[in-house]
């Protein structure tokens, strides 16, 4: 009772500022860590080879699927939960979490099946030259149907964030991806598994995050009530969830096939171009999972805050994310610029690769100052419940600007046509969000001057 009167009051009460770090620095450090761990991954995985670090770019997108499946449940339950807990609502927020939780693991378990029995022609789609797909397959026969895990995971992920308990959140993910980075060398190397070993060391790290969060349930820890009594499939339930969930899995799916497009368009050039894609997009994905994390903590204080119409709450909340989450950009912008040279020598010392990854990573660096922006006003919009345009915002970036860019630039300046794809996307999208941004915070500044607050 103490942990649960702690929690709702970090989300009604608590200083702005503090409530923000506390609720956002765990999924930070979590999701930082968890990122960090696949570009850990694939330096080890790169000293087998070239065709080798080609295969885990070509997976990775069906990984991100197979997670969008968790986050779709995961995340559009999260902000249901958030908004009822808001409210008071206890019960019908323990019956969201459990329906959810069942109904992710089992449509996650028949999508994993679907994608291993045309494993071969999925590969293929993705980008995979007759030299990966060997490998390819290798790995993905294991992390791919290890992935049921990782649905679970996510899902727990999210609902727990929602009740405010990012301290447990961001132990359970350090855990698995210190036991990941570990594990790695020994199974790759030690035990001379190749990039199989890669993919069992993963399964046994999602095993030993998955014991954590079990472990969490069965000591009924936290606001929220896991139990099979609990799983009561309704109308308003699912409507509610998927309202939400459906465009963070849309995201997911156009961020994974955003991924396999670049492969594909970098699959002419040949292995060496695949890579250098691949491994940009890691590096990127560390520094995105940074500002994706501390968003992760805001939503549910968005989410609550909205729903019991404490507006002025709200609005400093923005403000404060805004300016942390673009100081960040900044200065990772600047990092990754001045340092990409030595940045992507660690994933392969092949010169047109290098080359290739380098020139990628400074494009892509400029253009992330304004991510924070585009995410905060994304995160806003889906946490309080406005799917329409959080969909538009989420899915612009890698869907909306990028497919159409991926179509084009390819044709029109070759291989460097791939690689100005995601900045310009990124250019577009930011000029979107302004357009929204402007939109909510007069709504806003509109309910406060009515005394709503």
């Amino acid at each position: 009772m103490v942990e649960k009167s702690n929690r709702i009051y970090l989300l009604e009460e608590a200083g702005v500022a503090s409530a923000l770090l506390k609720l956002g620095i765990p999924t930070m450090v979590g999701m930082l860590i968890s990122a960090l761990y696949n570009a850990i991954d694939a330096y080890f995985v790169g000293g087998l080879g070239m065709s080798q670090m080609g295969a885990v770019s070509v997976v990775f997108p069906i990984v991100q699927i197979i997670i969008g499946l968790g986050m779709m449940f995961g995340a559009g339950a999260s902000s249901y939960i958030s908004r009822l807990l808001g409210k008071g609502a206890n019960e019908q927020a323990d019956k969201t979490a459990s329906t959810s939780l069942f109904s992710g693991l089992l449509v996650g378990a028949i999508i994993i099946i679907g994608i291993m029995v045309f494993l071969d022609p999925v590969l293929t789609a993705l980008g995979s030259t007759e030299t990966i797909l060997p490998y390819a397959r290798a790995y993905a026969k294991i992390y791919v149907t290890g992935s049921i895990i990782n649905v679970f995971t996510v899902m727990m992920n999210n609902l727990l964030t929602a009740q405010g308990a990012t301290k447990f959140t961001m132990k359970a993910m350090l855990t698995g991806s210190i036991a990941n980075v570990i594990l790695d060398p020994i199974m790759i190397y030690g035990m001379d598994l190749g990039i199989e070993g890669a993919a069992i060391a993963t399964v046994i790290s999602l095993c030993i995050n998955m014991a954590l969060y079990i472990g969490y349930i069965a000591k009924k820890k936290g606001v929220l009530r896991f139990s099979v009594r609990n799983i009561a499939p309704s109308k308003t339930i699912y409507a509610e969830v998927l309202k939400i969930g459906i465009p963070v899995l849309l995201f997911q799916l156009l961020a994974s096939t955003a991924m396999g497009s670049i492969n594909t368009a970098a699959k002419p050039y040949g292995d060496f171009a695949v890579a250098a894609m691949g491994a940009v997009i890691r590096i990127m994905t560390v520094v995105t999972y940074v500002v994706f994390g501390f968003l992760k903590g805001f939503q549910p204080f968005a989410g609550y805050n909205y729903g019991a119409k404490k507006y002025k709450r709200l609005k400093k909340s923005i403000r404060l994310c805004m300016i942390w989450s673009t100081v960040f950009c900044i200065v990772a912008a600047i990092v990754l610029f001045i340092f990409a040279d030595p940045i992507v020598s660690l994933f392969g010392t092949d010169v047109e690769m290098a080359g290739i990854a380098a020139k990628a990573l400074r494009l892509n660096a400029v253009l992330f100052i304004t991510f924070g922006f585009q995410m905060v006003y994304a995160s806003l919009y889906l946490a309080i419940g406005k799917s329409l345009v959080g969909s538009v915002l989420s899915l612009s970036r890698q869907g909306i600007f990028f497919f159409p860019l991926v179509l084009v630039l390819p044709h029109v300046m070759g291989l460097t046509g791939v690689v100005w794809v995601q900045p310009m996307a990124d250019l577009l999208t930011t000029i979107l969000t302004i357009v929204f941004a402007v939109r909510i915070n007069h709504t806003l500044s509109t309910e406060i001057e009515m005394g709503e607050d």
